[in-house]
């Protein structure tokens, strides 16, 4: 299967917290930031970025399933992991382990969202203070309810598209 090029995600406004991501022929709903798309993220607002970032690498959880198919590097969650949100943190906008000082997000989760995350690169180079960190494309919560600036995708829809996916591919929000 060819990788793709470009991934579009497209809402109906700035405001919309539902979209549709389109790969290929493939077009899909999910779910966006509870508010809407920004040209200006900043860390904590709920908004998912606008603009052409590329695909980083795919964390999945190996006990929900077996290692994804894609092109992208693929790295197992451990339950230690995490996600530095702390924007004073020399960290910030990076991978962590938990115990962590600072503020940051855990990686292994209870709910399944992020059975399988694509890290997306927004704000990581270079990475400048409160400007936003981890804007994932992972799993969307039941409804498409909003995500705090992520896109997210049912989990057979991410099974569908992650062999699509590798380092050439650009996500364009917007």
């Amino acid at each position: 299967m060819r990788t793709a090029r470009k991934i579009f995600v497209m809402t109906r406004s700035q405001h919309s917290t539902v979209g549709l991501l389109v790969i290929g022929s493939i077009s899909i709903p999910c779910a966006i930031g509870r508010s809407g798309l920004s040209h200006r993220k900043r860390e904590g607002d709920g908004a998912t970025p606008i603009g052409k970032f590329d695909l980083r690498q795919v964390f999945y959880r190996r006990d929900h399933g077996l290692r994804p198919v894609s092109a992208l590097p693929a790295q197992a969650i451990r339950q230690n992991d995490g996600w530095c949100d702390a924007p004073g943190d020399p960290n910030y906008n990076r991978p962590v382990k938990h115990p962590f000082p600072a503020s940051a997000e855990r990686m292994w989760r209870d709910d399944r969202l992020y059975d399988a995350v694509v890290v997306l690169g927004h704000n990581d180079r270079p990475r400048i203070t409160g400007a936003g960190s981890a804007v994932f494309l992972h799993i969307a919560r039941e409804g498409f309810k909003p995500t705090e600036g992520c896109v997210a995708v049912r989990a057979a829809d991410m099974r569908r598209i992650l062999p699509r996916l590798s380092r050439r591919t650009k996500i364009v929000i917007g």
